[in-house]
């Protein structure tokens, strides 16, 4: 068994869903490695799987886990599913990205980490929450009425025009 595969299996049950005492045993490890990573403000992450997890408290499935977490924010990405404990890696933090897809998983624990105030002032932070916020939200234009002149500039009421297309 692959090490993301061990990874699936600890953290989710046959049906997909949350296995609830792996998490919890499992997230206090992930957000010391975020408080370490962003204190030292340490965007680059070196080693083999193996020294990462003793590096970082994780058995090396929790390092494939935390690193196929955090792939959307870092350069290059990980093919974490063919992750052994041999497997060197390398890899940059792009740190903005990170905290929005923090934001976006809702994760509070972790995007309002103390340690962020090392990378970002507090209205830098503000923005990029904002701005992730905005990114899932649907605007629809004004609804065009049959009456209204048509959108295309012919002249036309809009249902003698586009709306008979």
């Amino acid at each position: 068994m692959t090490l993301y595969e061990q990874w699936l299996k600890s953290a989710y049950d046959n049906n997909g869903g949350a296995v609830n005492t792996f998490w919890n045993e499992y997230m206090p490890k992930e957000q010391a490695v975020y408080e370490k990573i962003l204190g030292e403000k340490n965007n680059v992450i070196k080693g083999t799987v193996a020294f990462l997890g003793e590096k970082y408290d994780f058995e090396p499935h929790q390092v494939c886990g935390f690193i196929d977490g955090i792939n959307e924010a870092i350069d290059p990405k990980v093919d974490v599913e063919n992750l052994e404990k041999d497997t060197e890696v390398e890899f940059n933090i792009d740190f903005t990205i990170l905290y929005k897809k923090m934001v976006e998983y809702k994760a509070k624990h972790l995007y309002e980490l103390e340690e962020w105030n090392n990378i970002f002032t507090e209205d830098e932070r503000k923005i990029m929450f904002t701005e992730q916020k905005k990114s899932g939200t649907i605007v629809k234009g004004e609804k065009v009425g049959r009456n209204d002149p048509c959108t295309c500039g012919s002249g036309l009421k809009f249902k003698k025009c586009c709306a008979n297309k």
